[in-house]
């Protein structure tokens, strides 16, 4: 009984201690990083492995009574019950008695546009044969996905030859492709440099035409300067259609597995490869290139395919629009509310409030942005200032200002909740000093108080860029898109241009992950672009945390 006892004085002094719930603590800080870390190592090699080059088997197995061939690349293996099977093939004759479980692979086998759907589930014990040729091309397309195949013959000069074959061919391929990627340069260039400031000037000469009565004797050079405009605009849509001519002749003749010829035109290619012969290296090399070009290109075919450039720029675009207009207005508020305002019962009702604000949901802000930015203010600067374009909306349409206010307004209670945190940490000693010494309260607050509180300001910015930058349902109400056809900023005036539309990281995982047609091709690029935006996120709070440290240690004197 004595042991016991003593056993329970201890036990009683070790929870006394309090170091259970230090280790409590420590377990449960240990199991979220885990977790944190966990997650971020799903979305990383679930992502990264898209863009691995993978090898392309070629595949014969039954389906039904009969033999199908494909090329395919495996996607995922999986395993279902004997049950599972029967129901889902309703075949029963070929499958062993005895065998309980089943597995299959996902294939992705392309050829969408001749041979759908491009990926397949094929079941292991149905296979006949595999095998990996090393001559099988893969091509990245504009349209339709991928393409699988051995090269036959390749058009030169709008005709076959069968001289050019093998290594040759290959050869000849990568510098058609090279010439073409230099037409389609061309003509991107013209558009953007010609067309689009020429779409531009006629629209503003229309306006003006529209805006000028037809006695005004500056209504006939008006017209001749939209008659100038349109003689341009043809002049260059033929270079554009010249262009466009040459690249559509070249074509390449690609075999499938089951002895079909398709007729692939070079113009639709982006480009070519034979992960089958690849090396180390050269796989190396080839995951880099997808890299670069996931994180440059713009996208297509729905989303599922392309890069997310656009919506990388946008996230950064209206994340850093929104930190210059939410941080002077919640460092104003909170300096009012901390340093002037009288400490009474509304004062405490604001901060109240202010806190309660945290707390809406985003979708209400959304909504609020909706009818007062976009309908309300957009609506009256185009009553005002844009009358000669009415009834198409100029600012009376969701846009990137809008969204940028939205998530200013979301995020302010951050910002003011985190400022005066640090307001009240700067002791009292200090503020009278500064005002001992002949200081003005103007001048105490803007060369003692805000440099000693700028390292709250800033945490409270990494909050809100934090938050503003992975919320989605308001930005869906304010503007943002699936696709938008030109970005924020360009070489015509006004250079920026708050009004348009704009694409979101955010927005597009969601449109990827829940309105993709193609649910297989779009898993991969889910993660991603997930991973994406968490590292654009951590860049963007790693920046102001590494402003934050240098304040804090150039302040700490002075604190002291």
């Amino acid at each position: 009984m004595e042991i016991y006892s003593r056993r329970d004085r201890s036990m009683k002094a070790w929870f006394a201690s309090g170091d259970p719930w230090v280790w409590l603590q420590a377990g449960a800080i240990g199991i979220s990083i885990t977790a944190v870390l966990g997650v971020l190592l799903l979305i990383a090699v679930q992502g990264l492995s898209h863009f691995w080059p993978h090898p392309v088997e070629r595949i014969e197995y039954l389906e039904g009574e009969n033999v199908t061939k494909v090329f395919g690349m495996l996607v995922e293996r999986d395993q279902i019950s004997r049950q599972q099977y029967l129901e889902s093939s309703g075949i029963t004759s070929d499958l062993p008695e005895g065998v309980d479980i089943v597995t299959r692979r996902l294939i992705k086998t392309a050829n969408r546009r001749s041979n759908p759907p491009d990926f397949r589930w094929v079941f292991e014990h149905r296979i006949q044969h595999t095998s990996e040729p090393p001559d099988v091309l893969v091509l990245e397309r504009l349209e339709w996905g991928n393409a699988y195949g051995t090269p036959q013959a390749l058009s030169v000069n709008g005709r076959f030859t069968e001289a050019i074959t093998g290594e040759r061919l290959m050869v000849a391929l990568a510098q058609e492709l090279r010439h073409i990627e230099a037409l389609r340069q061309q003509i991107e260039t013209l558009q953007r440099e010609q067309i689009q400031p020429l779409l531009l000037k006629q629209e503003r000469l229309r306006e003006n035409l529209r805006a000028t009565d037809s006695a005004d004797l500056s209504r006939t050079g008006v017209q001749e300067q939209l008659v100038e405009v349109q003689r341009a605009y043809q002049a260059f849509n033929l270079q554009i259609t010249n262009l466009e001519r040459e690249i559509a002749q070249e074509r390449l003749a690609l075999q499938d597995p089951q002895g079909r010829v398709q007729y692939e035109p070079l113009s639709g290619i982006i480009r070519a490869w034979q992960p089958n012969q690849f090396s180390t290296l050269d796989k190396v090399l080839h995951f880099a290139g997808n890299l670069l070009g996931f994180v440059l290109d713009d996208p297509r075919e729905a989303n599922t395919e392309g890069g997310v450039f656009p919506a990388i720029f946008g996230t950064v675009l209206m994340v850093l629009i929104m930190a210059l207009i939410v941080t002077p207005f919640g460092v104003i508020a909170a300096i009012y509310l901390h340093e002037y305002a009288h400490q009474g019962v509304l004062v405490k009702t604001v901060r109240v409030a202010v806190n309660n604000l945290a707390g809406v949901p985003s979708i209400v802000y959304g909504v609020f942005g909706l009818g007062f930015f976009v309908y309300f203010l957009g609506g009256s600067i185009d009553a005002l200032f844009f009358q000669d374009a009415l009834p198409a909306p100029t600012f009376g349409t969701p846009g990137l200002i809008w969204a940028s206010l939205t998530l200013a307004l979301l995020t302010v209670p951050i910002v003011i909740v985190s400022t005066e945190e640090g307001l009240s940490r700067i002791p009292r000693n200090l503020r009278e000093g500064s005002m001992a010494l002949g200081a003005t309260k103007a001048e105490t607050l803007f060369k003692v108080i805000l440099p000693m509180a700028s390292p709250a300001i800033l945490t409270g910015v990494i909050l809100a860029v934090s938050r503003a930058a992975g919320e989605v349902a308001p930005l869906m109400l304010v503007g943002v898109v699936k696709l938008a056809p030109t970005l924020a900023i360009d070489g015509n005036f006004p250079y920026l241009h708050l009004e348009r539309k704009f694409m979101h990281l955010g927005f597009h995982i969601y449109d990827v992950g829940f309105q993709s047609p193609n649910v297989e091709a779009a898993r991969p690029l889910v993660y991603a672009t997930a991973l994406l935006l968490i590292t654009i996120i951590v860049g963007l709070n790693l920046t102001a945390i590494s402003l934050r440290n240098r304040l804090e240690r150039y302040y700490r004197g002075l604190g002291a």
